[in-house]
């Protein structure tokens, strides 16, 4: 009997528009707020709107966009043709007027203008708007129709669709309406309120749409693997070690949130309990059709997973299953039999949500093991020690507190602050400790001070190291808990332990096809020049002279196609007994398979104790975990024993970023 049921609202593409970065707006300049990673202050960059004299502008800063979906979503050719088509079976009247919502690069926009050539609406009066709402990818766009000669057939808006205006903007509504503001939840980036502004204030009656339509459709599946990403509490009750992230009555104060969850679905283990597929209709005739999943491996593809309660629903075969979906403006939420009431769910002050994998992370129990052992050691030379939480962690802050009922743990929680308080509140006497024991200041380590502190040096400082808001990015950008320790440098005792101790840069040398297609430079896209968007959209294969794309953070056991060429090395290390400082590391990789090396990947394995005996590891082989990926500008054919690779790295603790360079030799 299959208990454990997920359902999977199958796939859309992962938008442009997915990059949530705050801006502001200030007469012909933007203000991009870029995160550092060491600190968690933000800093603004200008943008400046003013197009550069003779035609060469300065391009956007380098690789802002390297990590969102356009270069993937342009290297789908499938889906390239299938929008070609919709547009040129839409675009038939010459004096068409068309609207480009979400113009990204200006490629449907120019797929609309030449369409519209072909019909003779270069003399008919047709046009063609492309609104772009971000700044950055609207410079972008103009060096695209430029390359094209495309500049005075596309009337480009930076603007948001909603702040535009016919008779002030548009000479007349439009006809056709074309864009591509959809995500793997179809719904996240706001396609229904933006549509419907469309229709009101901005569309011809009867319009033309592209996409026309679109099909999510479900499946039931059984799986032990997604089971682990979302019931943290009977994950805990088989670990069996005494501390309850969500103890008794309270299972649902950390969970998953009630969402869509993108992920690659054909990489994991799972057992089917019907019939499943998805689509995306492009014009109204049916034709052209772009699937959710597809032969051919793509990262802006991806399915969604939305979480039963629990262990799941019970079923059997032949049983008959009651499944509700709604949505609303931004959102699908599905409901299975009547008592599965998550889509309905408010979150209480002391309730958390996070990602599956961090829940998955908190039921692990030799994740959960190394933690407790290492502290319980440290505990046994510590009496009644003052603790220091870097990081955002619940767990420690939890542990550390029942274990050691003397001790004052000071949780700095710098993402959770009050909710990470509130939550310890809640859970304070099911974990049989005074909550009088933990502090919670909800602060930066920048802004620390004796007076926190008590004027008590600091016995323990402790993290996993996990910080609310970066689990989508690179690995090394948890050395933040380096930066945190140097900054608290003066506060802690002469024999201070803390954990962890060390981290350890690793690398392995990969077979990456697919992933290294998706990201490779972009040359002609459906008979368009689209040759300089590579840099700043962070283009690593196919590459000229010596140029390297940015590394880029992946899980990679989703990324199709994968194999290990050699063993795994240290490049370098970071010892957090010492204030943070540039680091320098080089390795000799010798392969240990034949096949062609991508690239390779990244990652930090956390040292707990000076022993070095326990170790958590963060590589491909730890699904919880996104690895950074380097990839070559152009593949290496490689063999055991005959070919080498050369890797250098270099960590620059002024901006928490580590670069990299490689180069191969075959040996005769």
């Amino acid at each position: 009997m299959p208990s454990c049921c997920c359902l999977l609202g199958l796939g859309f593409p992962s938008p442009p528009s997915a990059l949530r970065i705050l801006r502001r707006r200030m007469a012909s300049r933007a203000f991009q707020l870029r995160l550092n990673p060491l600190t968690g202050d933000s800093e603004w960059l200008v943008v400046e709107e003013e197009e550069e004299e003779d035609h060469h502008p300065t391009p956007p800063p380098k690789q802002l966009l390297a990590t969102t979906s356009y270069l993937d979503m342009l290297n789908d050719s499938a889906r390239n043709r299938a929008y070609r088509r919709a547009i040129e079976a839409a675009v038939t009247d010459p004096s068409s007027r068309v609207l480009d919502i979400g113009a990204g690069t200006g490629l449907l926009s120019m797929m609309a203008a030449r369409a519209l050539a072909a019909v003779g609406g270069e003399t008919r009066g047709g046009s063609v708007s492309a609104c772009e709402s971000y700044l950055p990818m609207g410079k972008l766009m103009r060096r695209v129709l430029r390359a094209n000669g495309m500049e005075n057939r596309v009337k480009v808006f930076h603007k948001r669709s909603d702040e535009l205006k016919v008779r002030d903007d548009l000479d007349s509504p439009a006809d056709i309406l074309v864009s591509e503001i959809l995500d793997s939840e179809l719904l996240g980036e706001g396609l229904i309120p933006t549509l419907q502004q469309a229709y009101d204030m901005l569309l011809a009656k009867n319009p033309k749409i592209v996409p026309y339509r679109a099909t999510t459709y479900g499946q039931l599946v059984e799986s032990t693997f997604l089971w682990k990403l979302h019931d943290l509490h009977n994950n805990e009750a088989n670990a069996a070690d005494g501390v309850w992230l969500t103890p008794g009555e309270m299972e649902r104060i950390v969970s998953v949130k009630p969402q869509q969850h993108a992920m690659q679905c054909g990489y994991f283990n799972w057992i089917l309990l019907g019939q499943s597929s998805t689509q995306l209709l492009l014009d109204g005739r049916d034709n052209q059709v772009v699937r959710g999943r597809n032969a051919d491996w793509c990262d802006h593809w991806k399915q969604c997973v939305w979480f039963m309660q629990g262990k799941g629903i019970p079923a059997t075969e032949d049983q008959v299953l009651s499944l509700r979906a709604r949505h609303n403006q931004t959102s699908i939420s599905y409901q299975l039999n009547i008592n599965d009431e998550a889509c309905d769910r408010s979150s209480k002050g002391d309730h958390l949500t996070l990602l599956p994998e961090r829940i998955a992370l908190y039921g692990d129990k030799d994740w959960r093991s190394a933690l407790i052992n290492t502290i319980k050691n440290a505990l046994t030379v510590k009496s009644s020690p003052t603790c220091v939480v870097a990081d955002d962690s619940m767990f420690l802050a939890l542990l550390i507190s029942s274990m050691s009922p003397t001790s004052k743990v000071i949780a700095m929680y710098p993402g959770l602050r009050d909710k990470g308080a509130a939550y310890l509140r809640s859970v304070a006497d099911a974990n049989n400790f005074s909550i009088d024991q933990i502090q919670v200041i909800g602060k930066r380590a920048s802004s620390i001070t004796a007076d926190d502190l008590k004027h008590k040096k600091v016995n323990l400082l402790v993290g996993e190291p996990f910080y609310l808001g970066s689990e989508g990015m690179l690995p090394w950008q948890n050395l933040r808990f380096w930066s945190v320790r140097t900054l608290l440098d003066s506060m802690l005792s002469e024999d201070a332990f803390i954990m962890p101790c060390k981290g350890i840069l690793k690398l392995c040398a990969m077979s990456l096809p697919d992933l290294w297609r998706s990201r490779s430079s972009l040359k002609d896209v459906e008979g368009f020049d689209h040759s300089v968007v590579n840099e700043t959209l962070g283009a690593c294969g196919c590459l000229p002279g010596d140029q390297q794309g940015p590394c880029l953070p992946y899980y990679v056991w989703q990324c199709g196609y994968t194999k290990k060429l050699s063993k795994v090395y240290s490049l370098m290390d970071f010892n957090f007994s010492e204030p943070i400082h540039s680091c320098f590391g080089k390795t000799k990789i010798e392969f240990s398979h034949d096949g062609t090396c991508h690239g390779f990947a990244v990652w930090i394995d956390w040292v707990l104790d000076e022993r070095k005996s326990v170790v958590l590891t963060t590589g491909p082989d730890n699904r919880y975990w996104k690895q950074g990926v380097q990839l070559f500008s152009k593949p290496v054919e490689v063999n055991p024993g005959k070919s080498v690779m050369h890797v250098e790295a270099s960590f620059d603790p002024s901006t928490g970023e580590i670069t990299f360079s490689s180069s191969s030799t075959t040996c005769s």
